[in-house]
C-alpha cells in the first residue's frame, strides 16, 4: 500500500493529512446530503453519479499532477462527490419487499470493495511500476467499465409495486418541516443510534485507512492479498445474516433483531480484543473477527435497519435523511479523532490506536445497543396503544 512517506504539512505528517482532508470531503459532503439527498426527485440518478465519480477522478488526477505535499487538498474534492454517491444508490432499492438483500448485497460490496481496491493499488504500484501518486488515479481507470454497467443496472430496477408500498410505506421526499417533525417524534432513539455510528464509523474509518500500518506495527509479514482474504470473509458473513431478512415480513419484529444484531456484533470485537491481548488470537484471526463485529454493526445502517424502522413506524420519508444525518455526525467523529491524535502527538501506534478504540467502542456499544432497543421497544408499545 502507498505510504506517502517523507513528507509534513505544518509539522503533520503527510498521510495523516491526506485522510483528514479526505475524511473532511465526506463529512461536508454528509452534512449537505442530509437536505440534499432527503429532498432528491427519482429522475437523472444515473447520470448524477457518473457525474459524481467524474469530479472524484478528476481530483485524482490534480493529486497526481501537483507536487507533494501541496496536492493535499485534492482529497477534499475527491471525498465530496463520493459521499454522495451511496445515498443516490440506496434510493434505487429502498422500499420494497427485497430491499433487505439489495441492500445487504450493496452494502456488503462496500467491505468487499475496500480490501479489493487495497489489494488493486498494491497489484498497479508492484507489476505496473506505477508511483503512488499516479496510483489512485489508475486504479479509478481500471474501475470504468464496471461503473457503467452497474449504473445501467441500476437504471433498469422497475420502481416499487403496491404491494411494496403496503408492506414498507411509499418513500417520498422529505421536506424540512417534515425532517423535524420525525426528529421531534424519535429524538432520544435516533440520538443513541447517532452515538453508536459514530464509534463504528471512528472505528472502520482507522481500520479502512491504516490497516496497513497496523500490520507494519505488528512485526508480521505483510501481504497485500491479506486486504481482499479478510474482508471476502467477512463479506459473506455478513451477506447471508442480513439478507436472510427477507424472510421475515414482520417489520417491528426485523427491527429490534437488527439492533440485537448489533449488539452481537460489539460483543463479538470486544471479546475478540481481550483474547488478541491475552495472546489468545492471531492478528489475522483477530482482524477478522473485529472486522466482522464492526460490520455487523455498520452494515446494517446502512442498509436495513432505518429501511425496517421507517416501515414499523409507518411515516413517509426516506431512508437516505436517516443515513446521512448518522453518516454526518459519525464522520464529525472520525475526523476529531484522527486531528486529537496528530495535533496532540499522541503515542500510540496505529495498532496500538486501534485496540485501545475496539476496547472503548465495544464497552461503549454495548450500552448505547442496549438503551436503543429498551427505548424502540417501548416507543413502539405506546404508539399501539395510542
Amino acid at each position: 500500500m502507498a505510504a506517502y512517506e517523507g513528507y509534513t504539512i505544518l509539522g503533520l505528517d503527510y498521510k495523516i493529512v491526506l485522510v483528514i482532508t479526505q475524511v473532511l470531503g465526506y463529512m461536508s459532503s454528509k452534512f449537505y446530503g442530509i437536505r440534499f439527498i432527503s429532498e432528491m426527485k427519482r429522475v437523472g440518478r444515473g447520470q448524477l453519479i457518473l457525474l459524481l465519480v467524474g469530479i472524484s477522478w478528476a481530483a485524482w488526477l490534480l493529486f497526481a499532477l501537483i507536487p507533494p505535499p501541496y496536492n493535499a487538498w485534492c482529497l477534499f474534492f475527491n471525498g465530496f462527490p463520493l459521499g454522495m454517491i451511496w445515498g443516490i444508490v440506496f434510493s434505487y432499492v429502498e422500499g420494497r419487499r427485497t430491499t433487505d438483500l439489495i441492500s445487504a448485497a450493496l452494502a456488503v460490496s462496500f467491505i468487499f470493495a475496500s480490501g479489493l481496491a487495497k489489494s488493486t493499488a498494491q497489484w498497479v504500484m508492484q507489476f505496473l511500476s506505477v508511483n503512488e501518486f499516479w496510483m489512485p488515479f489508475t486504479v479509478g481507470a481500471l474501475f470504468a467499465l464496471p461503473l457503467l454497467l452497474f449504473i445501467y443496472l441500476l437504471e433498469k430496477i422497475p420502481p416499487p409495486d403496491e404491494e411494496d408500498k403496503a408492506l414498507r410505506m411509499h418513500r417520498l421526499p422529505m421536506s424540512a418541516e417534515e425532517r423535524k417533525k420525525l426528529l421531534a417524534r424519535f429524538l432520544p432513539g435516533l440520538v443513541t443510534l447517532i452515538i453508536i455510528y459514530i464509534l463504528v464509523t471512528i472505528l472502520r474509518e482507522v481500520r479502512d485507512s491504516f490497516m496497513a500500518d497496523m500490520w507494519r506495527a505488528s512485526g508480521e509479514p505483510f501481504d497485500a492479498s491479506v486486504f481482499t482474504r479478510t474482508e471476502t470473509i467477512i463479506s459473506l458473513i455478513i451477506l447471508i445474516v442480513i439478507a436472510a431478512m427477507i424472510f421475515l415480513q414482520n417489520n417491528y419484529h426485523v427491527f429490534i433483531l437488527t439492533q440485537v444484531i448489533m449488539l452481537l456484533g460489539f460483543i463479538i470485537s470486544l471479546g475478540a480484543t481481550v483474547c488478541y491481548l491475552q495472546s489468545g488470537l492471531s492478528l489475522y484471526l483477530w482482524m477478522i473477527l473485529v472486522g466482522l463485529g464492526l460490520f455487523m454493526v455498520y452494515i446494517p445502517f446502512n442498509s436495513i435497519l432505518f429501511d425496517r424502522f421507517i416501515a414499523t413506524f409507518r411515516f413517509s420519508g426516506n431512508v437516505g435523511f436517516l443515513i446521512y444525518l448518522a453518516d454526518s455526525f459519525g464522520y464529525l467523529g472520525s475526523v476529531g479523532v484522527l486531528l486529537t491524535k496528530s495535533l496532540f502527538h499522541i503515542q500510540a501506534n496505529w495498532l496500538q490506536f486501534y485496540t485501545q478504540l475496539v476496547l472503548i467502542t465495544g464497552c461503549a456499544g454495548i450500552i448505547g445497543t442496549g438503551i436503543s432497543i429498551v427505548y424502540f421497544i417501548r416507543k413502539y408499545r405506546s404508539e399501539m396503544k395510542a
